[in-house]
This record gives structure tokens, sequence and C-alpha cells, in this order.
């Protein structure tokens, strides 16, 4: 399930302007280009930044989400209707052959069951042409990351057109191995209302990510760095081979 910040509509109307510089996409946009993909599947397209961004470049796009309210907003956005949006998950696709499928963001680590995540990985291939490839990000485990999620570090202020000001700020809860909850805290001043999401994040090593895609077929192109946040994400590119594997 979609955690709330993506799923309750008066937190997916403002997701955008409290998170407004994506220029972590950046890269995908040029990954899309280096592979000459025509086609993308964009996994966890949430409000569909990503989405839109490449229908307006013409490649056909499938945006696929478990959360209705962030698709709301996806689809009434301008060229919304270029996308193809599915509210579902990787799991179950209708049949499609992508020259490239993406997960942008912390989508990769939202999902943290093991056998979810061999579930996902099954899909994402099932999804892709032969040759077709998977890129993700995943924060390195090592760079502790959850160490700078607190509200001194995250706390904003935004004045939302048609909104007004929100308040907003990250509570740590909980550091588990590979999992690490967190809770993010948003203050309506308009009405004074006081909304809450908590995630959970897995952290995974490189070697582990490598192995498991591995053992669901694929075939580990390259692992690159993010380039807004060097030293700080593994982004992995990963083919399904033209043959059986």
């Amino acid at each position: 399930m979609a955690d709330e910040c993506f799923r309750h509509p008066r937190l997916a109307a403002v997701y955008d302007q409290l998170d407004p510089d994506r220029g972590d996409l950046d890269p995908y946009l040029r990954m899309a280009e280096e592979f000459g993909a025509r086609q993308v599947l964009d996994i966890g397209c949430g409000t569909g930044v990503f989405a839109l961004r490449l229908a307006a470049r013409g490649i056909r796009v499938v945006g696929v989400d478990p959360a209705g309210a962030s698709l709301d907003e996806a689809r009434g956005k301008p060229g919304g209707d270029r996308v193809r949006w599915i509210h579902g998950d990787a799991t179950a696709l209708p049949p499609l052959a992508a020259d490239l499928a993406t997960m942008t963001g912390n989508a990769a680590q939202e999902i943290t069951d093991p056998e979810n995540w061999h579930a996902f990985l099954r899909g994402a291939r099932a999804a892709l042409r032969p040759g077709g490839r998977l890129v993700f990000e995943t924060r390195i485990p090592a760079r502790r990351a959850w160490e700078e999620w607190n509200r001194e570090a995250t706390y904003a202020v935004t004045d939302v057109p048609g909104t007004g000001v929100v308040e907003y700020w990250v509570e740590l809860l909980d550091v588990s191995g590979p999992l690490v909850t967190f809770r993010q805290v948003y203050r309506f001043a308009a009405d004074g209302q006081v909304l809450t999401s908590e995630s959970t994040l897995r952290f995974r090593e490189r070697r582990e990510v490598e192995t498991e895609l591995g053992a669901r077929g694929f075939v580990v192109e390259d692992v690159r760095e993010a380039p807004d946040r060097p030293g700080r994400e593994f982004v992995f590119v990963a083919r399904r081979p033209e043959t059986a594997h």
C-alpha cells in the first residue's frame, strides 16, 4: 500500500510544490535518450512529473502507481492525456514490451518485504522487451542518510498557491537493521490541520541488489552514481537478455 503522503488527496495535491526541484530526474531523461527508448514504463510514477517529461519528448509512456490520489494529480496536469496511467503495481501489468522501465526517488526502497521485492523484479522483467533495461536508484547504506532525517535539518515553510502556507518536517522513528522508519509531518496554516505520513525504507547493499537482479533473470550492465548526489546513491542499470536467461 502507498504511503499516506501519496494517497491522501490533500497531501498529493501539495506534493510537487513541497519538492519543486526535480533535478534528480535529469539523469533518467538522459538515459532514456542514451538507450534510444521509445516506450518507457515509469514504476511508482506518483504525480507524474517524470512520465510527463518523457511524454513531452514524444516517448510512449505507461505510468503505474498504487496511490489513486497521486494518479488523479497526474491525470489532471497539462499533457496528462499523453500518458497511459495504471492504478496498481509492477506485479500485475497488462502485456507490454517496454524499452526501459524506471523507478526514481525512493520507489525501490519502499518495497521492503523480500518476497514483494522479488515479485517486483519478476514483473518488471516481464514488462520489458528482450534487451530492455530496468533502471532504479537506492541509497548507499554506509552513508547513513537517516541521520539527517530530523526536524532541525528538514523543516521548511512553503506558500502553496491555492492552499496557503504549509509547514513540513521529518522525524526519525526507528532504525532496525536495513529498515528505517520515519514520519513526515505537514501543518496547514489555513485551518491548522496536521497530517502525518509514516514510511519505511529498506537500505540494500550493492552486492545484495546485484545478486537478486541476477537471480530474477537480469544482467547488471552498470552501477552508476546519481550525478546530483555523488557518493550517496547507487543507480543500477540492468538488462533483460535478448535470449532466455
